[in-house]
């Protein structure tokens, strides 16, 4: 059974940093893009970013230039490191992999539980 873990999230000032982290554990053939989503109350879950296996990566315009997405293949675990913190970015933000369990199988998204961010004075 595959498991994504998150940690690192919690409250913090405008313009302060934060780093998140999401492990994956389990069984499986191979990981593919992994990423991070978040949601705000009352809005739709939104793409922050995302990396490739190969170290590609794509950012929302609303953080570029503030995170970064990195992954470490060795641990099966993505990273976001947040800087400069604004109140806007206070959601909860959600860990996403494709993950391929099997040769003989496509790939499938997988979730973690979830991880809050507060940015608040």
């Amino acid at each position: 059974q595959v498991q994504l873990v998150e940690s690192g999230g919690g409250s913090v000032q405008p313009g302060g940093s934060l780093r998140l982290s999401c492990t994956v554990s389990g069984r499986f053939y191979s990981i593919g893009v992994m990423g991070w989503y978040r949601q705000a109350p009352g809005k739709q879950r939104e793409l922050v970013a995302g990396i490739s296996s190969g170290g590609t990566t794509h950012y929302a315009d609303s953080v570029k230039g503030r995170f970064t997405i990195s992954r470490d293949n060795a641990k099966n675990t993505v990273y976001l490191q947040m800087n400069s913190l604004k109140p806007e970015d206070t959601a909860v933000y959600y860990c996403n992999t494709k993950i391929r369990r099997d040769i003989r199988v496509y790939e499938s998204d997988y979730w973690g539980q979830g991880t809050q961010v507060t940015v608040s004075s």
